[in-house]
């Protein structure tokens, strides 16, 4: 690439690329139940989904483009940043940790949500916490800020865990309830989530203290202040009418697609003070 275009690259916002292709990618996850994940007909659906909704909603009028096209593109942990950076998708709605790191190479809008990293097992399995697994196999989803977290839990303590690495949440599930790893350990309202999405759930239980507090927050492109400011004002306008309370309830604590299950969970105090706040704060 010449000089010229690596500046015309480096210069030209989302909103500018957006109004002039008539089209804006939309990062989902496939199974970040209830942020972002696939419905019963295959459609991506979700927490995170509906508010990136309201933002493709908002790019449309500020763009003048009416004839806007939502393009979904399903990403991964793994390939969720590149995709961002490269420009394949323009925002990225799933169940993303705002930390310090990525800051480094990606902006985030104002956090929408706070979890912490638990462990998922079968159902009466002798585990209750990290260190009753000592030597044995637990696995975490490849990309993700939990796999880092048990990998230097596991040095620090010595704890000769087995840990593996599966490319998506589903799979790290199925290898909990194959017997190829006795816990999955993962962000927990993704865990309630997967449990309740189980074709039996009851098969499953979610274990032990948090291991950290982590926020969530819509991943978007470095050095693109007008396009983060359309983003997090949304946000914030939709916190001031009562919307963002809404659409809480509605994946949090109602009956959710695909199977009506709902996740009973309750908004932390972390998201109650972050409403009133409305910062865009990492986690370390």
């Amino acid at each position: 690439m010449s000089a010229v275009l690596c500046v015309h690259a480096q210069t030209t916002t989302t909103l500018d690329k957006v109004k002039a292709s008539g089209t804006i990618a939309v990062g989902y996850r496939e199974s970040s139940i209830p942020f972002a994940y696939l419905d019963d007909k295959a459609q991506p659906t979700g927490f995170g989904w509906e508010i990136c909704g309201r933002i493709v909603e908002e790019v449309r009028k500020v763009t003048e483009r009416s004839d806007l096209k939502l393009a979904p593109q399903p990403v991964t942990p793994a390939n969720r940043i590149p995709l961002l950076t490269n420009g394949t998708i323009d925002i990225e709605c799933g169940s993303t940790t705002n930390n310090s790191e990525r800051q480094k190479q990606v902006a985030f809008a104002t956090n929408y949500f706070y979890t912490g990293t638990r462990l998922i097992i079968k159902t009466g399995a002798p585990f209750k916490s990290l260190d009753d697994l000592k030597g044995k196999p637990v696995v975490s989803t490849t990309g993700t800020t939990n796999f880092r977290v048990i990998r230097n839990l596991n040095e620090e303590k010595k704890l000769g865990i087995d840990l593996l690495a599966a490319k998506d949440h589903a799979e790290s599930l199925l290898m909990v309830q194959t017997g190829r790893a006795q816990a999955f350990a993962m962000d927990d309202i993704l865990l309630y989530g997967l449990k309740a999405s189980a074709a039996n759930p009851a098969d499953f239980e979610v274990v032990g203290d948090a291991l950290q507090v982590e926020p969530y927050a819509i991943m978007l492109r470095k050095d693109d202040p007008a396009f983060k400011k359309l983003v997090d004002t949304t946000i914030a306008n939709l916190v001031k009418s009562g919307e963002f309370t809404k659409l809480y309830k509605k994946w949090f604590q109602s009956p959710i697609p695909p199977k009506g299950i709902n996740l009973n969970a309750p908004m932390s105090r972390e998201l109650q003070e972050n409403l009133k706040n409305l910062s865009d704060k990492p986690a370390a």
